[in-house]
């Protein structure tokens, strides 16, 4: 591994060892306090080797109020197709989420990652915040399709419209995140051209913020009653929206189902996600196995609809027999 050192910062190479590389990483990233040196320490590790084998430390770094950014790459259940179940993080945000000052993303686009690192320096450095990021990345080449302006924010608190759907109805709305998002926009295409059903594709880079935004909001409105109520951002979001809500993740179904009591009332909304070992194949054999592809989230949406009496459910039946899915495989939560 080659590396230039220089006065502005240095890099630790600490081979095959978590602890050892969590532990450098909290020196450096205490230093504000122990040392009175401002100290912002990226640590970049395979995601599954991160909260699964350093959750002790990790909550040791929130309680010594620790500043800084993991960075879990190859991240989610079906992007480190070849190495199976010892690699394949399908729940490294569930446990980010235990840990109170840790801000988890787990962001699609490389804007959604500039910004979310830029709010983090301002809140770790300029403002002096007690809180540490984790980011999960990704290593599949795609299109990025670059920041639009004025959505900065809302990449913050969790949740932007990334690409409208036409103006048609029936309606439905896509939520997603990391690398499952693309799956979503391609699911978008293939139910207006072979349903006449429009699709918003909604990036959701924190599912957890918008955890945390809906409990707040939750909490102040029990504690003042008399008060105006407070709308959850996932609210305020989907309000002007129409349709049923389904969210798609690499990640366990629990990672998205957190949201569910924000959704506005009378929506439905459903969940899939990656939950199960996980397994040596293609990257588009695992999001079939899952359950997570764009066909099962056609067939989702289509479902919804049809619950709601929007669509028959014949329709339902004909995508599952166009898109070759195959109805009698084992639920991946045992295979």
């Amino acid at each position: 591994m080659y590396y230039k050192e220089d006065t502005k910062g240095q890099i630790l190479q600490e081979g095959i060892n978590e602890a050892g590389g969590m532990a450098s990483w909290i020196a450096a990233a205490t230093s504000y306090s122990t040392s009175n040196r401002i100290m912002v320490p990226f640590y970049v590790y395979y995601s599954m080797f991160g909260f699964q084998r350093i959750g002790d430390l990790a909550w040791a770094a929130g309680d010594m109020q620790a500043r800084g950014f993991l960075l879990g790459g190859t991240s989610g259940r079906t992007t480190l197709n070849g190495e199976g179940l010892q690699h394949e993080d399908g729940h490294s945000h569930i446990m980010a989420g235990t840990i109170p000052n840790c801000i988890s993303y787990d962001p699609t686009f490389a804007h959604e990652v500039g910004v979310i690192l830029h709010h983090g320096l301002k809140r770790m450095v300029e403002k002096q915040d007690n809180v540490f990021y984790y980011l999960t990345l990704l290593n599949e080449n795609y299109a990025m399709p670059g920041l639009t302006p004025g959505t900065e924010e809302q990449i913050i608190k969790g949740m932007y419209l990334c690409k409208e759907g036409a103006k048609l109805t029936p309606r439905v709305q896509l939520l997603g995140s990391g690398t499952i998002l693309r799956e979503s926009i391609a699911a978008q295409a293939l139910l207006e051209k072979d349903w006449g059903v429009a699709a918003n594709v909604w990036s959701c880079p924190s599912f957890n913020e918008l955890t945390r935004d809906g409990q707040d909001a939750e909490r102040f409105n029990l504690l003042h009653p008399t008060a105006e109520q407070r709308v959850p951002f996932v609210g305020q979001q989907l309000a002007a929206h129409a349709g049923p809500v389904i969210a798609s993740t690499d990640y366990m179904k629990a990672y998205a189902e957190q949201i569910r009591p924000f959704i506005p009332k009378g929506r439905s909304y459903r969940v899939l996600g990656t939950d199960g070992f996980g397994r040596s194949d293609f990257r588009s054999k695992l999001r079939e196995h899952f359950e997570v592809n764009r066909h099962f989230i056609v067939v989702a949406a289509l479902r919804s609809l049809a619950d709601e009496g929007t669509i028959p459910m014949a329709k339902v039946a004909d995508a599952i027999k166009k898109y070759g899915i195959k109805t009698d495989k084992i639920n991946p939560l045992y295979a």
